[in-house]
């Protein structure tokens, strides 16, 4: 599994269902491994299908092809016309002559791997198998076949093999890509005719990388249910049902689809009998009927009694909506494993079909109820049974998005009752876990309801998720991270505390605290009668993080963590040239100018990114509603290098509400600094306290389990329309982010006065510190 996977542990109806899943990532990747062993171990066919002789192990040559997918994004050679004749030269005057040679003088396919321009080329004439089938034939009077280098040591041989032949028999043309689009002068010798089919494949295929790049993809349990379903796709392609029209292939059949493509010879040999698919179904990028997709969909219902779409699998474009909510990258590290406090998210995606009928003679007043089966108990998805299931076709019912620690979800069936408060009466329900789903071939299971209705429920593996972090207000601490308390002056044998520092709580996603910020506001002892503490100067005012939780030594009073891990210090205010600017410890600079409003800018000389912070939500955080004054709120943070010009988003802040989401690749701490800066030099320049800085205790929040923030999501397109007007069940930065945030106090403590100990100090300190 990419970056992190997720344990499967044995669950049950009677299982245990405490919050609680502080443990669950330790042993993820030895229970993962085994479902999916044990997926491919439990991988049978039917008599038919078993007579359909596949000669590749497609879910290994899916795996290299995903990789070799993502290794090509961002390569001049996708878009760039020049680029792209530059490649076709090197292909059809170099490579595919040397092919031809070299697999004469063998009765083998050579194990060579060519340079990464000529690969690709090479993979998209494959992929257009009829123009590839012909071209060979024509020019060297057999179809020559690609190598299966489905490892990376096979693959490091293949290459450096390669690359010998290449420089003795042509040493004047360089074997690794070098385009330079202003000096190269293009000039392709061969057939134009033939160049011109395979420049329109590679163009064809130029958004090829971004269309698999769904995080869940590459995990081994989704690859073996797609190689089943492209089985089953082939063998209702023999039929003679689906002869009149053209087939849509969904995403994950396209992919076993090219991914035998790209392996033409054996090809041509395991298709041997079928036809030219290229011309049934529909390929790539071609446009797709609203018909086509529709007899696509019911002959495969027909056939195999199961919905043709399910979690994870769209359907070709332009009837795919595109990523819905999957919209970061595949990611194979994550920057923050060192910190042990911080613990991360997994998300997988679910969807719920129905079909069957309801027999009941007062099926009015029966209605169905999804909820999960751990987190999020303020869940309660009512669908009614007339509307939601059809005795002819599967219906999509439920669309959603949940955290593998939700363990699964239950769907009860139930009747109004006749009482004053309309309480209904609970009379059945099914349990979908996600460890049975995981472990199954198909990542589906069938669980029956009532008389003839059934429900299928599907999900996608689950993958490492954005980070979600916010901060809480807390006590005032000292300078040693104790807490300002009578209980702590007593274990120190009532030894003033010395130094004042504001201090906020960052919890997670499922409300555990991970972190500690601490900003610094004064100096000196508080003593009855005597010194009081005064505000330090402007660049003693600094930010720290420290790592861990808080060390409670009498109910809510307690130490901070002692491991500072981040450092942010103001190194210069300059009221008349309107700008702040902060070094932090990761080596960047950062300054805030508010000239012509706020603008930022992140400089750090020993790095190879550029990082731009853009204001509002910018990118896949952008939505369609917003008004300025709470888009305002909203930095995005973007960061673009040599493999990623364009850039890509990487975190998303709200100075104002404290609440950060952010890529497993983007560092924690130097987020956190950020945000708190933003929200220290904003409330200078306002002169006013805008995110409850100078709230001084800790603020009740919601008990985990009752709404967790970003355990249950619901996309934009999803059939509960009238669900998605609770802001909870969308992404937390949609519509009105307070709401999803709100603590468990009815009142706003922000904008109350509340009564401090002595030894806290006086109000004016912390309003000389912060908004003075």
């Amino acid at each position: 599994m990419s970056g992190r996977n997720v344990g499967l542990t044995a669950t049950s109806p009677s299982s245990s269902t405490d919050n609680s899943d502080s443990g669950s990532h330790h042993n993820c990747d030895r229970s993962c491994n085994a479902a999916a062993a044990a997926a491919l171990a439990s991988f049978s066919l039917t008599e038919e299908a078993s007579k359909l002789c596949i000669s590749i192990d497609l879910v290994a040559a899916a795996r290299r092809h995903l990789s070799f997918l993502r290794s090509v994004a961002g390569s001049p050679i996708l878009h760039q016309p020049s680029a792209i004749l530059y490649s076709i030269r090197r292909y059809e005057e170099i490579w595919m002559p040397m092919m031809a040679d070299l697999s004469s003088e063998s009765s083998s396919v050579p194990m060579l791997l060519p340079p990464l321009d000529v690969e690709w080329v090479w993979l998209c004439h494959c992929l257009d198998s009829e123009h590839y089938r012909e071209y060979c034939v024509s020019k060297f009077g057999a179809v020559l076949d690609r190598p299966a280098i489905l490892d990376k040591e096979n693959e490091e041989y293949a290459a450096d093999r390669c690359r010998d032949i290449w420089n003795d028999r042509h040493p004047s043309e360089p074997f690794d890509f070098d385009f330079d689009e202003d000096n190269s002068s293009v000039v392709i010798t061969s057939d134009a005719c033939s160049s011109r089919g395979i420049f329109a494949s590679v163009a064809k295929h130029s958004e090829l990388c971004s269309f698999f790049s769904d995080p869940f993809v590459p995990e081994i349990v989704y690859l073996v249910s797609a190689r089943r379903r492209y089985i089953n796709f082939l063998l209702l392609m023999k039929k003679s049902a689906v002869r009149n029209f053209r087939m849509v292939p969904a995403a994950d059949i396209r992919l076993m689809w090219h991914t035998h493509q790209s392996f033409p010879g054996r090809y041509v040999t395991d298709m041997e009998g079928m036809g030219d698919l290229g011309r049934r179904v529909v390929g790539f990028k071609d446009q797709v009927t609203t018909e086509e997709a529709e007899r696509t969909t019911r002959a495969w219902e027909v056939e195999f009694d199961e919905p043709y779409e399910r979690a994870g699998v769209a359907m070709d474009p332009p009837s795919s909506p595109g990523r819905l909510f999957f919209n970061w990258d595949a990611l194979n590290s994550d920057v923050n494993r060192h910190y042990k406090g911080l613990q991360p998210r997994f998300l997988m995606e679910v969807t719920v079909f129905l079909k069957g009928k309801w027999e009941e003679k007062e099926c009015h007043k029966t209605f169905l109820r999804m909820r999960t089966v751990r987190s999020h108990k303020e869940l309660k998805l009512d669908k009614s049974i007339s509307e939601s299931s059809s005795a002819e076709k599967w219906r999509k019912t439920w669309h959603l998005y949940c955290e593998f620690s939700a363990r699964g979800i239950v769907i009860e069936v139930r009747k109004h009752g006749n009482g004053f408060l309309r309480n209904s009466k609970l009379i059945k329900k099914i349990y979908f876990y996600w460890n049975d789903l995981l472990r199954s071939t198909t990542l589906t299971l069938i669980r029956e309801l009532e008389f003839e209705l059934r429900a299928l429920s599907s999900v996608t593996p689950p993958v490492q998720a954005p980070y979600l972090l916010k901060t809480v207000p807390d006590c005032v601490t000292d300078d040693s991270g104790a807490m300002m308390s009578d209980v702590i002056l007593k274990m120190k044998r009532y030894r003033p505390q010395e130094g004042r520092w504001l201090s906020r709580t960052v919890l997670d996603h499922a409300g555990r605290e991970c972190f500690v910020i601490r900003t610094r506001v004064g100096r000196g002892f508080w003593r009855r009668g005597a010194d009081n503490p005064v505000a330090v100067k402007w660049d003693e005012r600094i930010i720290e993080v420290r790592e861990g939780q808080w060390s409670y030594v009498a109910s809510s009073v307690g130490y901070a963590p002692e491991k500072v891990v981040g450092v942010a210090t103001p190194a210069r205010e300059d009221s008349n040239d309107r700008k702040i600017v902060w070094s932090l410890s990761t080596g960047d600079v950062f300054t805030i100018c508010w000239e012509d409003g706020l603008s930022f800018q992140l400089q750090n000389e020993s790095s190879d990114h550029s990082v731009v912070l853009q204001e509002g939500r910018k990118l896949q955080y952008q939505v369609s509603e917003n008004n300025p004054e709470e888009e305002e709120q909203y930095i995005t943070i973007v960061r673009s290098n040599p493999e990623n010009p364009d850039g890509k988003a990487t975190a998303l802040l709200n100075w104002k509400l404290q609440a950060i989401e952010f890529l497993p690749d983007e560092d924690a701490v130097f987020v956190l600094l950020l945000n708190m800066a933003i929200l220290r030099t904003i409330s200078q320049i306002r002169r006013e306290d805008i995110g409850g800085l100078l709230v001084r205790r800790r603020v009740r929040e919601i008990s985990p389990g009752i709404r967790d923030w970003g355990s249950v999501s619901l996309p934009a397109n999803s059939s509960n329309d009238h669900h998605l007007l609770l802001p909870h069940f969308k992404p937390w930065y949609c519509n009105n982010a307070n709401e999803v945030l709100a603590s468990a106090e009815a009142n706003d403590w922000r904008g109350q006065n509340h009564r401090y100990s002595p030894a806290v100090g006086k109000d004016e300190l912390y309003r000389s510190s912060i908004i003075s």
